[in-house]
């Protein structure tokens, strides 16, 4: 942090000492164009979230004067960043955002509300209309997986793979057996 100073910028201030404070790392999303709506869409799913910045384009950059640059934003408290970068990079399966349910009716909210316009994929995973790649899992599925009963842990997983949207009582019942 102090090389910042040293580099003839200004120090950083209290607001920016806080953001680094709760989260040093922030995952950030490149949206062609569509940030502010796909930013807009996350926060309205998610509770304890909000929109925290906007930045938008001046007389220099490739967007238009006025239109959305930048956005800082939490979903359940995790910082978030995002901007409208044109058609350099897209995503894709490599990266997603995993989100923990503890009951069905989470799970049908979550994965119903990210999947509309998107895709549904197997296992609880589904691509958004935005192109953003999401898990909506079972908060239990990794103990499940990992019980040290191999039997119990191979239903768990081939009920799963017969899945798109997870479903609660057919895991639990392949781990009962």
């Amino acid at each position: 942090m102090g090389a910042r100073a040293s580099c003839g910028r200004s120090p950083i201030t209290r607001r920016e000492q806080l953001v680094i404070q709760k989260h040093k790392i922030v995952p950030h999303l490149w949206f062609e164009t569509d940030a502010e709506e796909a930013v807009n869409f996350y926060v309205s799913i998610f509770d304890n979230s909000k929109i925290t910045d906007v930045s938008r384009f001046g007389d220099a950059g490739p967007g238009l004067k006025g239109s959305v640059m930048a956005m800082g934003f939490e979903l359940e408290g995790q910082s978030f960043a995002a901007i409208n970068g044109g058609p350099l990079a897209k995503f894709n399966g490599a990266v997603s955002f995993l989100v923990h349910c503890e009951t069905q009716d989470e799970i049908d909210h979550y994965y119903g509300k990210l999947v509309e316009g998107g895709q549904q994929q197997p296992c609880g995973w589904l691509t958004d209309r935005f192109g953003l790649v999401w898990q909506v899992n079972y908060a239990r599925m990794a103990t499940m997986l990992t019980d040290s009963d191999n039997a119990r842990a191979s239903r768990v997983m081939q009920a799963m793979f017969s899945m798109k949207k997870i479903e609660i009582a057919k895991l639990d019942a392949a781990y009962a057996g």
